[in-house]
């Protein structure tokens, strides 16, 4: 994946193309029960991520960006789960998948420092209007 600003528009951006990337996934999954199974979680955790992370630019105070970075990273921490049992269960090649997971973790671990930030700023009394964009 190419760098990118930290910006908020440049993280949604990364994530909607983590999104488009797992729903790619989900269509080289063999076509059986349980494969379709964990072909919706994964699509849902992934996609939502996405969705989720237009909710948080959105926030209507710190409290609430909080909280929505919070489920974004919920979202992640799911999909890098589906993602280690399709890994674990040989579903889609290791070339495949591993630049997947990758991006996964990297996208959990700036959304949960992004959630520290946020937490550390609160108690901090930092008002979320003097702050840069999200």
């Amino acid at each position: 994946m190419e760098e990118r600003a930290f910006t908020g528009e440049g993280m949604e951006d990364r994530l909607t193309d983590f999104a488009a990337t797992i729903a790619d996934l989900y269509e080289t999954l063999p076509r059986t029960f349980f494969c379709r199974h964990y072909g919706q979680q994964i699509l849902r955790a992934g996609t939502g991520a996405a969705a989720n992370y237009a909710e948080v630019r959105a926030a209507e105070s710190r409290n609430d960006f909080i909280h929505k970075l919070g489920i974004v990273r919920k979202e992640l921490c799911e999909c890098l789960v589906w993602l280690r049992l399709i890994a674990r269960k040989q579903l889609v090649p290791t070339e495949i998948i591993e630049p997947i997971r990758d991006e996964c973790d990297q996208l959990v671990r700036i959304v949960s420092a992004s959630k520290i930030t946020a937490e550390k700023n609160a108690r901090l009394g930092k008002n979320k209007e003097s702050d840069e964009e999200p």
